[in-house]
C-alpha cells in the first residue's frame, strides 16, 4: 500500500490551467456556448418530448470539438496561443454549449414517462452519433493539416 502524499506535496503550486488566466478563459467560453445552447433551445423547441435542440447541440459540440483539437493538435506543443485556444473554445465553449446531463435528464424523463421507446430513440443515437460527428470533425482536420503540410489549399 503506498503511503498519503506529504503535506508538503500536497501544497505544491497549481497546474497553469488553474491559473486566474486560464480559469477566465473557460468561464467566458463556457458562458458564450451556455448562451449559445440557450439560443438554439429558443430557435429549436421540442418535438413530441423529444429535446432537438440538445440533440442539435451536443452533434455540432461534439464535431466541432473534433474539428478543434485535431488542428490545435497539428500546430505544435499546447502551449501559447493553441493552449488558450483550447481552453476558450473547447473546455470552455464546447464544454457549455454541449450538455450531456441535459441528455441523462431528458432520457430518464422519456423512460419515467413510460416513452421507452423514444428515450431509447434519443439516447443511442446521441451517443452513437456524437462519437460519429467527432471522428468526422477530426477526419477534416487532419485532412486539412494534409493538404496544408503538402502545399495545396
Amino acid at each position: 500500500m503506498t503511503p498519503p502524499p506529504s503535506r508538503s506535496a500536497q501544497n505544491t503550486v497549481p497546474p497553469s490551467s488553474l491559473a486566474p488566466g486560464s480559469l477566465l478563459l473557460v468561464f467566458l467560453g463556457g458562458a458564450a456556448g451556455t448562451a449559445a445552447r440557450q439560443g438554439l433551445g429558443l430557435l429549436l423547441p421540442s418535438a413530441g418530448g423529444f429535446p432537438i435542440a440538445i440533440f442539435a447541440a451536443n452533434m455540432l459540440g461534439a464535431f466541432l470539438l473534433g474539428l478543434l483539437l485535431e488542428a490545435l493538435s497539428h500546430g505544435g506543443g499546447s502551449e501559447g496561443r493553441r493552449r488558450r485556444q483550447r481552453l476558450l473554445l473547447g473546455t470552455g465553449f464546447m464544454g457549455g454549449f454541449t450538455t450531456y446531463s441535459a441528455l441523462a435528464t431528458d432520457s430518464m424523463l422519456l423512460f419515467s414517462s413510460s416513452a421507452v421507446l423514444p428515450a431509447l430513440a434519443y439516447a443511442l443515437p446521441t451517443v452513437i452519433c456524437g462519437a460519429l460527428a467527432t471522428w468526422c470533425g477530426i477526419a477534416l482536420a487532419a485532412r486539412r493539416a494534409a493538404r496544408t503540410a503538402g502545399g495545396a489549399r
